[in-house]
């Protein structure tokens, strides 16, 4: 079973250079292959592969000009170009949007490196031997198995930070432990983040006062970066100008990067809590989050609340722990449903917070109330 572990790593002066070296030169390897393929497609109407642009910027382009892309490591750049062939494919299958250009800014582009030679990615309590990099220390001591076969890492920069992200190979042998639960529905939600059927729900951690704080500081250093972008265009532009807007904008990445932190290790300690209960099978809704997102007075809300996130987190540990995951359909009413009777509410608005049947009187919170329905339901897709 292939497992990825990622964790902070600890450069040097020099190795911070290399990899910024790196990754620069894959952003601007990854926009070139964009541009390149683009006009080939105004002329030919036919898609250029990666692999003939390899052969291209290998034998003819870095020979003529950008001489320094040779500089880094070659299989960083041809898995730069393999990212863009890949977006391309994708965006003619109809599965993904234009591939858009790369920005340095956002910090979106990662340095890839294989195991070349059998010295490569050894990995020790304390470090880890990145190819063309040399020895890198580990921030998280003993968080890479020693004894796993790493295939291959990759390194990215972000909010000033420096991580790694290794593939290793493990045994998936893994002893399945009987189950304590029937089964639990979860019902996703705003206000709570999720209301599950055997009693237990889990707030929402973007109401929270730490949350909003750093909320606070981010809109305050977002309004005095935006400031140092409308100074500039009334006065003639500067190396001191830039540096101080360089300043503030790894202020603002850091803010963003702390709260996606909290949000993450929110949703990992929510499905941490759910799969230590043993549940038979777990069941949640399968939510049209694209077009909620549509409604612009919830649509920051819906978004903080991560749920495409914590549906993939969830799966991945059921997978591990070996507990079926169902996915019920988008148009099944369960909030509508009465989980006592069966009987079915016409008109339930989104103000209504407690669920009462028509039929048999029953009264019960209406998130705990389609949690039950979900637990019950009949209909559903077994994901794993």
């Amino acid at each position: 079973m292939k497992k990825a572990y990622k964790t902070e790593i600890l450069l040097s002066d020099q190795q911070q250079q290399e990899v910024n070296q790196t990754i620069g030169v894959c952003r601007y390897v990854y926009n070139l292959y964009l541009h390149t393929a683009q006009e080939h497609y105004k002329e030919t109407k036919k898609h250029l592969s990666g692999y003939d642009f390899s052969k291209w910027l290998n034998n003819v382009h870095s020979k003529k000009t950008d001489h320094w892309i040779k500089d880094v490591s070659s299989k960083a750049v041809k898995q730069a170009i393999m990212n863009g062939d890949k977006a391309y494919r994708n965006f003619f299958k109809g599965l993904s949007k234009f591939p858009r250009f790369k920005k340095k800014k956002n910090q979106d582009v990662k340095a890839y490196f294989p195991k070349n030679n059998t010295t490569d990615l050894t990995v020790e309590r304390h470090r880890i031997k990145i190819p063309t990099i040399g020895w890198v220390r580990l921030k998280e001591y003993g968080y890479i198995p020693t004894k796993a076969h790493v295939k291959s890492c990759t390194v990215s920069c972000k909010a000033g930070r420096y991580f790694i992200s290794t593939l290793c190979e493990e045994d998936s042998s893994n002893v399945v432990e009987a189950p304590k639960h029937d089964g639990i529905g979860i019902d996703l939600g705003i206000s709570t983040l999720a209301v599950c059927s055997h009693h237990i729900q889990f707030e929402n951690i973007n109401k929270t006062q730490a949350v909003a704080k750093l909320e606070k500081q981010l809109k305050r250093q977002q309004r005095k970066l935006s400031r140092s972008y409308e100074q500039n265009r009334s006065r003639e532009r500067g190396e001191f100008c830039a540096k101080n807007r360089q300043k503030q904008l790894v202020v603002v990445q850091k803010l963003h990067a702390r709260l996606a932190n909290i949000r993450q290790e929110y949703i990992r300690y929510v499905v941490s809590v759910l799969v230590k209960t043993k549940p038979a099978y777990l069941t949640i809704e399968d939510l049209n989050v694209k077009g909620m997102m549509k409604n612009r007075h919830l649509s920051k809300a819906i978004a903080q609340q991560c749920f495409y996130a914590f549906r993939e987190t969830l799966t991945a540990k059921c997978v591990e722990k070996g507990i079926e995951l169902r996915l019920v359909d988008r148009w099944y009413p369960s909030s509508n449903l009465c989980s006592n009777c069966g009987a079915k509410k016409t008109k339930l608005s989104l103000s209504e917070r407690t669920f009462t049947c028509d039929n048999c009187d029953t009264v019960l919170d209406r998130d705990f109330n389609a949690s039950l329905n979900l637990k019950y339901a009949k209909e559903y897709t077994v994901l794993i």
